[in-house]
Order: C-alpha cells, then sequence, then structure tokens
C-alpha cells in the first residue's frame, strides 16, 4: 500500500496539481487586494461614501450580559458578501482568459486525408464491363 501511495505521489500530475493550488493561494490573496484596495473605494464613493465592509442589517443589537460580559451585536454582514462576489467574479473572468489563450496557442490536430473507399464488387465488375466495351470496334 505505501509503494502505491508513493507511485501515486509522485506522478507529474499530482506534482502539478500542488503546484497550481499553491499558485492559486497566492493569485487569490492578489485578486482579494485588487478589490478591496482598489475596485471597491471609488465605487463605495460613487455609491456615496459607503465602505462595503460596513454593509450589514443589526439582527441583534450589542448587550451586556447580567454577569457583566460584553456581547457582540449579531450582524448579517452582506457588503463582505459583495465583496466575496466581486472576487470571485473577477477570479472567474482572469482564469476564463487564461484557458482561452492556452486554448489558441494549441495546435489543432491536422486530419490526414482520408482514402476514399474502395470499390464494391458490382462497381469492379461494371469497371471491367467498361472497359471491355471501350476495347471493342
Amino acid at each position: 500500500m505505501l509503494k502505491e501511495f508513493k507511485e501515486f505521489a509522485i506522478k507529474g500530475n499530482v506534482i502539478d496539481l500542488a503546484v497550481a493550488v499553491i499558485i492559486g493561494g497566492a493569485f487569490g490573496k492578489i485578486v482579494a487586494s485588487f478589490v478591496n484596495d482598489i475596485v471597491m473605494p471609488p465605487l463605495g464613493m460613487l455609491l456615496g461614501g459607503v465602505d462595503f465592509k460596513d454593509l450589514a442589517v443589526v439582527l441583534k443589537e450589542a448587550y451586556v450580559t447580567a454577569d457583566g460580559v460584553d456581547m457582540p451585536a449579531v450582524l448579517l454582514s452582506y457588503g463582505s458578501f459583495i465583496q466575496n462576489v466581486v472576487d470571485f467574479t473577477i477570479i472567474a473572468f482572469v482564469i476564463f482568459l487564461v484557458i482561452k489563450a492556452i486554448n489558441s496557442t494549441k495546435k489543432k490536430p491536422v486530419e490526414a486525408p482520408v482514402a476514399p473507399p474502395a470499390p464494391t464488387k458490382s462497381e469492379l465488375l461494371l469497371t471491367e464491363i467498361r472497359d471491355l466495351l471501350k476495347k471493342t470496334p
């Protein structure tokens, strides 16, 4: 079982997948920074100075328990959801462009010319008859 696992782990596909996951994680951070630091601030300004991180619906206000423990408010943070949707859309679009570029660089397989099908027995017989008729005066 250990031998099979070693063969599986050393295959090129597993290593390629690991590299893709690591690069994907780094790419996700870049896109998150792009959305949070570049896209959302101007969008928030256009919408009247709204910071999307602060958009939320208060389900239950913050309160202090009888023991004196501060309990935070319960929030439905839809602003974070909007940012995540924008992140996802940008990542999906970039991946689409990368895959499209990769597919356009792939060489299309050249199809070999297809030989015409062999003549049937009746066609061969008709060809012989035609040739004989041509020879007859």
